[in-house]
């Protein structure tokens, strides 16, 4: 069934939220959150993993990432200074969540995007309950493998490697609130800010359509 709305104007929340966005690699969730930024209805900035590897010529330490040694980092992830932990693709690279600057954020009546994978936003969500966690769907698995290919960046085994991390990743849709289908990344956006207008309560701003229960055919569901 789809989910009711009040006939009376509901009052925004005042609670701003955490919202978890992830996807298998490929699916275009950089792309998505690059535009959600400007268009979301609610005032949401993007959290900053902390990471093991090494910066990219232009990355900047608290911008693109924190970039902490393995010794740093797993010292701060004992003394419990982080959501979540995750390592990318079993390489020895980690990438977590630091609790202190979500949390202050969030503080701060902002709403804050984590962009992770799939084990890293179970563990986010589990940390804090009231996370918005929303699942980017690719139009199929052809589309997915033809966006991995045509990055032309992978060799054939990295490319192989995340494809069978994406088919595992795609079974644990389910685990999310929301799921969202992008197929056109414009379209995908206004889903999710119709999701995010409805967590905040602002069901006159945006119009909730295409969010229907699980069983519909909707490129929007949500559990």
């Amino acid at each position: 069934m789809s989910p009711s709305h009040d006939k009376k104007p509901r009052e925004p929340s005042r609670q701003a939220k955490p919202v978890v966005l992830s996807g298998p690699s490929g699916v275009g969730k950089t792309t998505v959150a690059e535009l959600l930024l400007r268009k979301s209805p609610v005032p949401l900035v993007k959290s900053v993993s902390a990471t093991t590897r090494p910066p990219r010529p232009g990355e900047v330490h608290g911008v693109d990432y924190f970039f902490l040694t393995p010794e740093e980092f797993f010292r701060r992830r004992e003394a419990g200074e982080f959501l979540e932990t995750a390592e990318v693709f079993e390489n020895g690279v980690w990438y977590g969540t630091l609790r202190e600057p979500v949390m202050r954020l969030l503080a701060d009546g902002k709403w804050v995007l984590s962009v992770i994978d799939v084990r890293g936003a179970i563990a986010l969500r589990d940390a804090l309950p009231d996370a918005v966690s929303i699942f980017l769907l690719p139009e199929s698995p052809a589309v997915l493998m033809e966006r991995l290919r045509g990055r032309g960046t992978e060799d054939e085994e990295t490319v192989r490697l995340r494809l069978q991390r994406a088919e595992e990743e795609l079974r644990l849709a389910d685990q999310y609130r929301y799921r969202v289908m992008n197929d056109r990344v414009e379209d995908a956006v206004a889903r999710i800010c119709a999701i995010l207008a409805l967590e905040a309560g602002l069901t006159g701003t945006y119009d909730p359509k295409g969010i229907v229960a699980d069983g519909g055919c909707s490129p929007c569901t949500t559990n």
